[in-house]
């Protein structure tokens, strides 16, 4: 026969799990979003954010131990040489070995810091190994999108909240998404045509400026499984910065293939050719 003195424990922790494990599981699927008070980074997608994510917290713990360290060490000198122990006060000018080890530390914790800083700065720099190329611009106040390969470009603007449907989020939702691949290395080629955008995506660890006359590289790896990753110009670019949202929808190789051919009918820019120049000739 069951105590029931203990059942009735059991049963509350056993609830509690549950709804904690709902919890981790609805911030799971809403990892590429933010989330009302959150804190810390979004659950990284791909390996660039998986290696900005370990370097963050390898920087969390040091500067964590940094600060409890310096604190110690000042409560410990206020006490130790407070006026009323010390009534002649040192007049100590030099210690060969706390200099010798305040200049050596540091050195130490820069070149710890440094070497997974450099690893993830070259491996962000790997644009050659892309799976495709989009080409990304930024304007007052909305992102334009090209498959170069696909003969396929459009706008993409922020939905107004008088327009927002059920389960949309504000200022993050855009009419037409950036659609592409699940499991694929995307370089993106990011150019403005006005003023200095920001094209941020935090779930994918992107960041990359857009400046007129300027194209910039960078890529980023889609891992496998459909997700939306949300994103948004930080870069401050007028009234209307706030109203740039990003979104970048990975799919299936098959809802890829047929929204491409949707895309083509709805967005084609058709072949790219060389413009005629005529040369006056000078006599």
């Amino acid at each position: 026969m069951r105590n029931s003195n203990l059942v009735k424990p059991l049963g509350a922790v056993t609830s509690l799990l549950s709804f904690v494990a709902m919890l981790v599981m609805s911030a799971t699927a809403m990892a590429a979003a933010p989330e009302p008070w959150q804190m810390g980074l979004h659950p990284p997608a791909g390996s660039i954010a998986e290696q900005a994510n370990d370097l963050h917290n390898l920087l969390l713990v040091i500067i964590t131990a940094i600060s409890v360290f310096v604190l110690l060490l000042l409560v410990y000198t206020c006490f130790r040489f407070r006026e009323s122990k010390n009534k002649v006060a040192s007049k100590t000018t030099h210690n060969p070995l706390i200099e010798v080890l305040w200049t050596v530390i540091p050195v130490i914790i820069l070149v710890v810091i440094a070497i997974p800083s450099f690893r993830l700065l070259y491996y962000q720099d790997r644009t050659d190994l892309a799976d495709m190329v989009i080409k990304v611009t930024g304007a007052q106040w909305y992102w334009s999108y090209e498959y170069p390969d696909e003969q396929v470009a459009f706008d993409s603007y922020m939905i107004e909240d008088e327009d927002l449907t059920e389960g949309q989020q504000r200022l993050l939702e855009v009419d037409y998404p950036l659609v592409v691949p699940e499991g694929t290395r995307i370089k993106l080629l990011v150019e403005g045509i006005d003023v200095m955008h920001s094209f941020f995506v935090p779930s994918l660890a992107v960041q990359k400026y857009t400046v007129v006359g300027r194209t910039n590289e960078t890529w980023i790896d889609v891992p496998m499984g459909e997700a939306t990753y949300y994103g948004q110009c930080n870069q401050i670019c007028g009234t209307n910065h706030s109203y740039m949202p990003i979104v970048i929808k990975a799919v299936s190789a098959e809802n890829y293939a047929a929204w491409l051919e949707g895309a083509k009918e709805e967005f084609a820019t058709g072949p790219i050719t060389p413009s005629e120049v005529e040369l006056a000739s000078v006599e």
